[in-house]
């Protein structure tokens, strides 16, 4: 009987964890704004010759433009030295109002393709 008394005085205790509250968790994110001057277009000074054709071009949907500055970049075919890789296209600021955005492009030459870069005009 005394058994059976301390079971019922301790049942409580051990169901007092049970009945928490859950923890509330609160998080922050925080975004930063990157305004670039365009794709890296430094000068070439030897050509890579790659043997396989470049992939087609994918075609994307440029997103409304951040402000009147800017200019739609479409991706292109990276060579990586052993594949393809799509970078996507992005908006880049001009780098004056008259400036005009030359996209890269594939070239065939003989043996292969060879990647002439963009650039502004």
């Amino acid at each position: 009987m005394r058994i059976n008394f301390y079971i019922l005085a301790l049942a409580p205790l051990a169901l007092l964890g049970c009945a928490e509250e859950p923890a509330t968790v609160t998080t922050t994110t925080t975004t930063q704004e990157v305004t670039t001057t365009g794709p890296v277009t430094t000068p070439v000074t030897r050509e890579v010759l790659v043997t396989r054709a470049p992939p087609v071009v994918r075609v994307e949907t440029a997103t409304v433009s951040p402000g009147p500055r800017y200019v739609w970049t479409q991706g292109y075919w990276r060579w990586s030295g052993t594949d393809y890789i799509w970078v996507p296209g992005s908006w880049v600021v001009r780098p004056r109002t008259t400036a005009v955005w030359i996209e890269g492009r594939w070239v065939r030459r003989p043996g292969g393709w060879v990647w002439v870069g963009g650039h502004w005009q």
